[in-house]
């Protein structure tokens, strides 16, 4: 290759680089590049939804910190980009390419749930870890990585059997995934997963389960089991779509939990019985409803919604009316914590790629293999989980002190100003 076609092949002079690093720099210019294109793709399908002052909802937002890659040429410094979603719905930018939770550490444990759930068979993992990996993955044969996979198995078994006697939870985020994937007895299988907020505020896995079509049955299996094993009462609160059968579970389990219907699910669900022509205008509003900075505001929001739209589409004001409190549940908790409760966003950023995957594997999956890759994907995204807001507010909670509109008061009066009479 001469200099002048390494001009033009990798944009630079060449000068002092020897081949290694020119073969990185176009390795680097090719992620990137297919990075943005991903981003782009993402911002078409967001150029129409406006929020209220006309202005676009979803917007670029720099970048995060960068990162390397581990790929056949060599390890690739890589920066992803961010989108600020200015109308709060907690739309966010992952990369199928370079997904948040494949780490810099060049280790396979991190890589291969991943390409297992978005659709490689274990015939094709040698493969296709060679050009993740280059010459670190020559040795995995299907045998070999038919022995991790059972090794997986047997680390969820085994910490599905942990002692619960210790554990508390503030909060869970609950939801039923949907991988695709073919177990050997069901095709309506599918991953019951839970994550709790401890009384310090971090994140933890609590269960990862599997049902059939998120019935109560499934869910009632699931956190019987965790009684069983210790755990002592359920969360103040738990926070999950209004269709699955854990609602009626957690009834019979757990009744002091509150709920709190999530509202990524309950838009979608609305917008889904809306003409397109009118879908940017009501999520607009309802963006409005839960915006709103106190319950007796989000009320009216409500009502001006149902006002707008009952009488030309009754199916989507009904569809929004009947989980009109328990979409409103989070006013009763601290402000600091409203972001993370109106969603069950923990979750989906966590399988926002396997849910999205376009191919399928050609091979059904035993159901020790199917919640052994789960188990492990979720615990390398752990590993990036941070702390709620307002950690300190939860002392507040576990004392007893109740919350309007996201202030703690006591006896009708604010906190702070009954300390100060």
């Amino acid at each position: 290759m001469s200099k002048s076609t390494e001009k033009a092949v990798f944009g630079l002079s060449g000068a002092g680089l020897g081949l290694d690093e020119l073969i990185r720099h176009g390795a680097r210019q090719v992620i990137q590049q297919a990075i943005e294109a991903e981003l782009a793709e993402l911002m078409e399908r967001f150029a129409n939804v406006k929020i209220l002052h006309g202005q676009r909802a979803v917007v670029r937002n720099g970048y995060l910190p960068e990162r390397e890659v581990l790929t056949a040429a060599g390890p690739v410094p890589v920066k992803v980009p961010k989108v600020r979603d200015r109308s709060g719905s907690g739309v966010k930018f992952n990369s199928a390419i370079v997904p948040p939770y494949v780490r810099k550490s060049p280790r396979v444990s991190a890589a291969l749930p991943w390409l297992y759930l978005k659709g490689i068979s274990t015939g094709d993992m040698g493969e296709a870890l060679s050009v993740l990996l280059g010459d670190d993955a020559k040795g995995l044969s299907a045998n070999v990585v038919s022995r991790l996979k059972a090794q997986w198995a047997d680390e969820h078994v085994a910490w599905s059997r942990r002692d619960m006697s210790e554990s508390h939870y503030v909060y869970w985020w609950v939801d039923g995934i949907h991988t695709g994937l073919r177990s050997e007895n069901s095709a309506g299988q599918c991953l019951l997963v839970v994550i709790g907020v401890r009384p310090d505020g971090s994140k933890e896995r609590v269960a990862i389960g599997d049902g059939y079509r998120e019935t109560k049955a499934s869910w009632l299996e699931l956190l019987l089991d965790l009684k069983k094993r210790g755990l002592q009462g359920g969360p103040r609160l738990a926070i999950g779509d209004g269709a699955m059968g854990f609602w009626a579970a957690l009834e019979e389990v757990f009744p002091a939990t509150r709920g709190q219907r999530c509202w990524f699910h309950k838009m979608g669900n609305v917008l889904n019985a809306l003409p397109k022509s009118q879908q940017a205008r009501a999520k607009a509003d309802m963006q409005s409803i839960w915006m709103a900075a106190t319950r007796a505001e989000a009320h009216a929001a409500f009502d001006r919604f149902v006002s707008i739209y009952a009488a030309k589409y009754p199916k989507a004001t009904e569809t929004l009316k009947k989980d009109r409190e328990s979409l409103l549940a989070f006013y009763e908790f601290p402000a600091e914590h409203w972001q993370h409760l109106r969603t069950t966003n923990a979750i989906e950023s966590t399988f926002a790629t396997v849910r999205h995957r376009t191919t399928r594997t050609r091979n059904c999956v035993s159901r020790p293999t199917f919640l052994g890759l789960a188990f492990k994907l979720i615990e390398e995204a752990e590993k990036t989980w941070r702390r709620i807001n307002g950690p300190e507010k939860i002392k507040l909670l576990l004392e007893g002190i109740a919350f309007k509109d996201g202030e703690p008061v006591q006896d009708d009066r604010p906190v702070q100003q009954k300390f100060a009479a």
